[in-house]
């Protein structure tokens, strides 16, 4: 049984997904803005957010950014926006999928249980993987890079440890998407490159692990 908050300014919505997340043996908690969902993650654990973008006194992308700041809550953004340029900004932030309105509920329903499945299988990894100067504690969530501990966004941590686990493995872009961010970018692979320079940057001149397959995707390799 889960515990998710559903943050959305508009009742109906609101309703609407408690009935769902229930119906399926969650606990379902309600917020009608950023403001009041950020006050509630301070006091209180969930094990998923529903966020909506657009909302007053505090919008959703805001409202992850400080929510993230004190807890590592799994996201799903819901939106009206499915320009690229808000989904890659809302990755960036952290956000474990993004779903366009409208959906269905039950597609919904399943990318809840695609996240959290892949949080957990994360959660387990107890490896400690060492590459030259470059030390991974995947049960820690901890990347060092000579010594010194490297700051990851969520996503590139997930994308990180998957390319570890597989090492040696050729892995496509749609294949990336599909495992590490759970749903289909619509053919757009872009956001997989996105990831992987930002995370380079992190890796500075252990990037030379993560290998470009020339039309075809990425592997981790030593």
């Amino acid at each position: 049984m889960l515990k998710i908050l559903i943050v959305d300014d508009e009742e109906m919505i609101r309703s609407v997904l408690r009935e769902y997340v229930e119906f399926e043996g969650n606990e379902a908690y309600e917020a009608a803005d950023g403001m009041e969902a950020v006050k509630l993650c301070r006091d209180n654990d969930y094990d998923l957010i529903l966020m909506d973008v657009m909302m007053p006194h505090l919008d959703g992308f805001s409202a992850v950014k400080e929510i993230k700041k004190g807890k590592d809550i799994p996201v799903i953004m819901l939106s009206a926006r499915g320009e690229e340029y808000d989904k890659l900004f809302a990755f960036e932030l952290g956000v474990d999928d993004y779903v366009t309105k409208p959906f269905s509920p039950k597609e919904l329903m399943a990318r809840i249980n695609a996240v959290t499945k892949r949080r957990a299988q994360n959660k387990s990894g107890n490896e400690l993987q060492k590459f030259e100067g470059l030390e991974i504690d995947m049960a820690g969530r901890n990347v060092y890079v000579d010594g010194e501990k490297a700051e990851l966004t969520p996503k590139e941590y997930e994308l990180l440890f998957y390319l570890v686990r597989n090492k040696g493995i050729a892995l496509t872009r749609e294949k990336l998407l599909y495992d590490v961010w759970g749903f289909d970018f619509y053919g757009d692979d872009r956001t997989v490159d996105t990831h992987i320079k930002m995370l380079r940057s992190n890796l500075k001149e252990y990037r030379k692990f993560i290998v470009t397959l020339r039309g075809l995707g990425y592997k981790f390799e030593e």
